[in-house]
């Protein structure tokens, strides 16, 4: 099931290619991908745990290279945020004027990325298949992108290549700090390797900080964060829901998955350090946030603030913290996708989403006011979503982080991501007074609710939110024991 989920997204590309009905066969293999990604999951035998749906092939024997996939709760629920996002984005894609085959392949080609990176047992695979994902964003932006795509384009391909130098860096060395007759490609191995103390404490410093900077880079962690929100900016609608909803968790997902178990005293040595970045996440990328007039760049740099609080909860090494934080994965997937999805419905409206030109939208399009209103008091952390569990479940988290952190700078962090949340309340609230209030101006003149096409999918991702909110022990009860698992003893 696991192969299907990743090869059916493959299968449909290659057959658009060849001369298939575009969009028809990118739903249906996104609605394919998504029903296997529900089915697994309401398969996955809770009360056995750890990793199910094992599937192995061996690729070169002499080298121990596999083909390995698997889920535990923790890639299950990103499973779940990949296939729901790619339905999403496949669903709001508007009529493509050029090469309309090649913008659906390559729309599903990152699906398949992301989806193989998350089931992944096998080190090189999972690196492999994030590869795989990244060229074609390269790409859309370049091909289909608004703006100053070109530069956007070359930009985030420097930034992203040398993010997967950095990481490729990273990866070698930690396979290399495991002695000689146990090195092996396969996570589960390694992590039980790790957990017997199998990687001494002085050689985990240096391939933890290689890790921490290449999926930083990925991540768009402070200081390397520039190439996100004009990347966003330019991309089309759907490209923006795939890589800010679902591909850039990558980074976040392999820091939890790689480096945490089996470079746990990496992570304690580099922890103070982490938390200096993650305040720039929130405060000084927050701060830009505000300086914002125009939509999409807005939502560009909410998303890589927003970055800060799940590094938060990363860096806290618990399980109350970092439980938080995979939560607020999945939580931010789905409230970043859904406005970057409503945002594509006013730039088709309106090209360049400066704030000051719309007004009172509201009165003539009342759905897709109540809608953004919606996805923006998730994105702030409004009571009843998703977003506000996890958070608040980071800042428990952080509050008394694992032993051998100093508790006084962790809570120092907090007090800065405590403003964070006025701070992104602000620019929120503020973009959609904007826009969604006041008289109309003349540029939203005759404009009316979205279609169905649009409707739909972010109605699907909107009532996950809640869902999510209202009920987060749901999806805690897949994340939390898998968790347990990676965390050091």
């Amino acid at each position: 099931m696991l192969s299907l989920i990743i090869f059916i997204p493959i299968l449909a590309a290659i057959g658009i290619l060849i001369g298939a009905q575009a969009r028809k066969t990118a739903l249906c293999a996104a609605l394919a991908q998504f029903v296997l990604s529900l089915m697994t999951f309401l398969s996955y035998d809770k009360g056995r745990g750890g990793f199910q749906f094992l599937s192995t092939s061996s690729i070169v024997p002499e080298w121990k290279l596999n083909y390995a996939v698997g889920v535990d709760g923790l890639s299950l629920v990103m499973l779940l945020l990949t296939g729901m996002v790619t339905l999403a984005a496949v669903w709001v894609t508007p009529r493509i004027e050029k090469r309309e085959n090649l913008f659906y392949a390559l729309l599903l080609l990152i699906s398949a990325g992301a989806a193989g990176a998350f089931a992944s047992t096998d080190l090189f695979f999972f690196y492999a298949f994030h590869e795989v994902a990244l060229i074609p964003t390269f790409l859309l932006i370049a091909l289909w992108g608004t703006g100053e795509r070109y530069t956007a384009a070359w930009k985030i391909t420097i930034y992203l290549g040398l993010g997967s130098f950095v990481l490729l860096i990273g990866l070698v060395d930690l396979y290399l700090a495991v002695p000689e007759p146990s090195r092996t490609f396969n996570l589960i191995e390694l992590q039980r390797l790790a957990a017997n103390g199998i990687i001494p404490a002085a050689a985990q410093s240096r391939p933890y900080i290689f890790l921490l900077i290449g999926f930083g880079i990925l991540i768009s962690l402070f200081p390397f964060h520039s190439w996100a929100p004009p990347a966003y900016a330019s991309a089309p609608a759907p490209v923006a829901m795939l890589h800010a909803g679902v591909l850039k968790k990558f980074g976040l997902y392999g820091l939890i998955r790689v480096a945490l178990p089996l470079l746990p005293e990496g992570a304690k040595a580099w922890a103070n350090v982490l938390l200096v970045l993650l305040v720039g996440n929130i405060i000084y990328v927050g701060l830009v946030t505000i300086a914002q007039r125009k939509l999409d760049l807005m939502l560009g740099y909410s998303s890589v603030m927003h970055m800060g609080y799940i590094f938060l909860g990363i860096a806290a090494l618990n399980l109350v913290g970092v439980s938080g934080a995979a939560l607020l994965m999945f939580a931010h997937g789905l409230s970043i996708a859904a406005l970057f999805a409503l945002a594509g419905f006013l730039r088709e409206k309106n090209p360049l989403l400066m704030l000051d030109s719309f007004g009172g939208l509201a009165k003539s399009a009342p759905w897709l006011g109540f809608a953004f209103g919606l996805a923006a008091f998730a994105s702030i952390g409004l009571p009843g979503f998703a977003n506000f569990a996890s958070e608040l479940t980071v800042f428990f988290g952080a509050f008394q982080p694992a032993a051998g952190l100093s508790a006084s700078n962790f809570q120092l962090a907090m007090v800065f991501a405590l403003w964070g949340v006025v701070i992104s309340a602000v620019y929120m609230l503020r973009a959609y007074r904007a826009i969604f209030l006041g008289e109309p101006g003349s540029s939203v003149a005759g404009w009316v609710d979205p279609v169905k096409s649009l409707r739909w999918p972010v109605i699907l991702l909107l009532a996950t939110l809640l869902l999510a909110g209202f009920a987060p022990r749901v999806f805690l009860a897949y994340v939390q024991p898998s968790i347990e698992a990676l965390l050091p003893k």
